[in-house]
């Protein structure tokens, strides 16, 4: 179980390994496929079995 477990559509996130992409918030999680829109990368489909998001909470 990781932190991916607990994403829901409107939570905001970054990317571990692009932090260039800036912040990103969560569209949809299905069966372990997360979209995600980026600040600066755009709509972005991760695979949550591979990639750990980083959760921002919320302040």
């Amino acid at each position: 179980m990781n932190s991916n477990d607990f994403l829901e559509p409107g939570m905001l996130v970054r990317h571990p390994d692009a932090p260039e992409w800036g912040t990103g918030q969560v569209q949809s999680v299905i069966g372990g496929r997360i979209t995600v829109n980026f600040q600066e990368a755009g709509k972005v489909v991760i695979d949550g079995a591979r990639v750990e998001l980083i959760v921002i909470p919320d302040p």
